[in-house]
């Protein structure tokens, strides 16, 4: 699946940016947290960020914060994108 956010990804000449954290969630551990339940990144910087169903939803924050739309699974084994400005996988 895709939707308009995602017309750069799909480019053969996009390039993933590196996580900016692997450890964990960036923004838990800079809190001196660790109470993610699942990783997503940004595919627009990197940025690693924890799921809504963690506490503080860091990678939904991440997204308004800055208007990066899509993220994917930063979990072992799993290759799904999410948009959230059309709230699908994509």
């Amino acid at each position: 699946m895709a939707c308009t956010h995602t017309t750069t990804f799909d480019s053969p000449a996009w390039a993933e940016p590196s996580p900016d954290q692997t450890g964990g969630c960036a923004d838990c551990l800079a809190a001196g947290e660790r109470v993610w339940a699942h990783l997503r990144m940004c595919l627009d910087c990197g940025h690693v960020a924890c799921c809504d169903s963690s506490p503080h939803r860091h990678a939904s924050v991440h997204a308004k914060e800055t208007g990066h739309a899509v993220i994917r699974s930063f979990e072992p084994g799993e290759a799904w994108r999410w948009c959230f400005l059309d709230e699908a996988v994509v």
